[in-house]
């Protein structure tokens, strides 16, 4: 049996664990570490489980100390995830880690030290570059049927985006802002797909939607202006009836004086062979106008995908012909690469696989959307290198 630890028991790693179960691994939780074990408990009790078999704790160290783990999966708050990464490392333990792997560059300067010193083998949460749809992506890039990939530009929709401003992901201190939150993911596929460095960094930023005057802390379920506010759960569910995205009481205003996160960004990236990337995200587009995707150009053909569409699409450049495909993964958890993932870090712990989406990737990735928020604050190009490894003038 594969014994399995928790730091961080929050919903992205029970999805994982559920994915694992469901795999049929012979893997199971023997001890945790988190701040609400008593609910923890009664969560297990209530989906069926047995808590009577598994450790608690409060304490990560402690947890890690007892032993008797054969791998460990983080699934903490964003700026604890590189704290909790470095006990795990030191002592050579396969690793799941959530994104993003670090939230400063100091954090990301101790995770890059620590694992260049570690034996541990991680998997971070990187499901998009592991989709069907990227999976086919690739290979149609590799088989070179578009020609040489000389310019991409991405996009990412989120039709979702009041969870930014209406939940803990409101706090930048957590945060550290939405091109960590998210374009991580998307920062990660683009170069996973290319094959090749990024070297240099522009971007911008806007907040012109989540603002207002609102009292700090003030909740949706005590505002006088449920009928009339937009993001109200009132609206959610009548004027744009996303019945699968109403909240309980709870929610906080997303006009209020404390609301943090830009609602916009873009940045521009420039490789180590001259081609250059167009990545941009949204976080008030709604319903239909989401989408997540991009569009790889060569000289023979110009290659797009969407997970929202769940098709790839191929437009030859000198023939009258463009080839569609489906993959039919959009239903699947983050559009099948959750599973991936899954399957990967059991046999990451029990055959020695390699991962398939390494650290080293997931410390480039951050180094980038750190980057591009230091780029957006100072309105400059920044390297896409370590402070003590940027090029001096």
């Amino acid at each position: 049996m594969i014994r399995l630890g928790v730091i961080g028991y929050g919903t992205r790693i029970r999805g994982i664990l559920d994915i694992i179960e469901r795999l049929g691994a012979d893997a199971r939780v023997v001890a945790i570490t988190d701040v609400r074990n008593d609910e923890i408990r009664e969560e297990i009790r209530q989906a069926g489980g047995d808590p009577a078999g598994i450790r608690f704790h409060t304490d990560a160290d402690e947890m890690l100390q007892e032993g008797g783990l054969d791998g460990v999966l983080i699934g903490t708050r964003c700026s604890l995830h590189t704290p909790m990464a470095l006990k795990v490392l030191r002592r050579n333990l396969p690793l799941f880690l959530e994104k993003p792997v670090a939230t400063s560059m100091e954090q990301l300067v101790q995770l890059r030290d620590a694992a260049a010193s570690s034996k541990s083998e991680v998997v971070v949460s990187f499901p998009l570059r592991v989709t069907p749809l990227v999976r086919l992506a690739k290979e149609i890039v590799e088989s070179g049927r578009i020609g040489t990939v000389e310019q991409v530009q991405a996009w990412n929709d989120v039709p979702y985006g009041a969870c930014y401003y209406q939940m803990w992901y409101r706090d930048e201190n957590e945060t550290q802002g939405l091109f960590l939150q998210k374009a991580t993911h998307d920062f990660d596929y683009i170069n996973h797909l290319l094959g090749i460095r990024p070297v240099e960094i522009c971007a911008m930023t806007s907040k012109q939607i989540f603002l207002g005057q609102r009292p700090a802390g003030l909740r949706c379920d005590e505002c006088p202006e449920q009928d009339t506010c937009l993001e109200s759960p009132y609206h959610t569910f009548f004027t744009r009836m996303d019945t699968d995205r109403v909240q309980p009481s709870g929610l906080l205003c997303a006009f209020a004086v404390d609301t943090g996160n830009e609602d916009s960004g873009s940045a521009i990236i420039r490789y180590e062979t001259g081609m250059h990337v167009c990545y941009s995200q949204n976080f008030f587009a709604r319903k239909k106008a989401g989408r997540r995707g991009a569009r790889l150009y060569g000289y023979l053909g110009t290659l797009e995908f969407d997970w929202y569409t769940d098709e790839v699409k191929v437009y030859m450049h000198h023939s009258p012909r463009v080839e569609s495909y489906r993959t039919e993964s959009a239903h699947a958890s983050h559009g099948g690469g959750d599973v991936v993932l899954a399957d990967n870090f059991i046999r990451v712990i029990r055959d020695g696989a390699r991962s398939v989406a390494p650290l080293e990737a997931g410390i480039l990735s951050a180094l980038m959307c750190l980057k591009a928020k230091e780029s957006a604050a100072t309105r400059a190009f920044r390297p896409i290198a370590f402070p003590d490894r940027e090029p001096r003038c």
